[in-house]
């Protein structure tokens, strides 16, 4: 693992486990358009993934269903959901480690801008942030390429062999690829070991604990 400069981070599944208040909002929305599914366990897998894609993609929704079924989810997540969420164990001092040793700290989420910023101030980590980048609420930034390209732009000059993007599903992999950035996937998240390695992660590791060794020795 190489010494990196800028670290760019996912938010859910990767800085935090945002699970019960996204699932109680994705079963709000599919409850409300009466489509069916087999168990609230099983909405799992859209934990991470642009559901735009997703949704559009699995259930051959037209873009303007997609657009109300999202903002139906919102009805009920902007309000209960984003901050029924928790921060896994050893991010503050993954954050803190990093800052101490000068890295540039970013966020690329796919999740709203406003929504990340006030779950990371709910929890006091947008502190640790050089800058905060998530989705545009008209959707027309929300793909993961896309948000990472936003939020290393604020950046201005950087090499972008001294970045990398942190996350925990393949599209993590696939953004930072598109970007030209290496990627490290983690596994206290959302994704499996099988997903994480089939999708091409630059490294692949299992705490927050040896991210931060990683990246501050270069082993």
């Amino acid at each position: 693992m190489k010494k990196y400069s800028v670290i760019a981070f996912d938010l859910d599944g990767t800085l935090t486990n945002p699970e019960r208040g996204q699932l109680s909002g994705f079963e709000y929305a599919f409850k409300k358009h009466g489509v069916a599914y087999p168990s609230r366990d099983w909405l799992k897998k859209y934990i991470g993934p642009p559901i735009h894609r997703e949704w559009r993609e699995e259930y051959g929704f037209t873009s303007e269903k997609v657009a109300e079924m999202i903002e139906t989810y919102r009805e009920y997540y902007n309000i209960y959901g984003w901050w029924d969420n928790e921060v896994y164990e050893g991010i503050v001092e993954l954050l803190s480690g990093l800052k101490a040793a000068g890295k540039k700290i970013i966020l690329a989420t796919s999740k709203p801008e406003f929504i990340a910023r006030k779950i990371l101030t709910l929890f006091g980590l947008d502190g640790y942030f050089d800058f905060i980048g998530g989705a545009a609420e008209d959707e027309t930034r929300h793909l993961k390429e896309e948000v990472l390209r936003y939020s290393l732009s604020s950046l201005g000059d950087y090499e972008p062999t001294e970045a990398v993007l942190v996350g925990d599903r393949k599209y993590d992999a696939e953004g930072a690829n598109t970007v030209g950035i290496d990627s490290i996937g983690v596994l206290w998240g959302h994704g499996s070991r099988e997903e994480l390695e089939a999708s091409g992660f630059t490294h692949i590791v299992s705490t927050p604990e040896e991210l931060l060794s990683g990246i501050l020795s270069g082993k």
